[in-house]
């Protein structure tokens, strides 16, 4: 079992990424609050492949590729 296993698309990063760059703009243009802070947490959420905590947890099975 590798501890380290992508489970995120191409896609789901680039929708995080855009989402938070857009988020971190509010805190220069538009309502300028402090709300924008949170797209940096948004798009690095997932940027590291990381396992399911459950699965390394051993409390779920890995999906299983078909």
């Amino acid at each position: 079992m590798k501890v380290l296993e992508t489970n995120e698309g191409t896609l789901d990063r680039a929708i995080r990424i855009t989402l938070g760059i857009a988020l971190l703009s509010l805190t220069v243009v538009g309502p300028q609050t402090l709300w924008g802070l949170v797209g940096p947490a948004a798009s690095k959420a997932r940027q590291t492949p990381v396992r399911d905590a459950r699965v390394i947890l051993e409390i779920a099975e890995p999906p299983t590729k078909k």
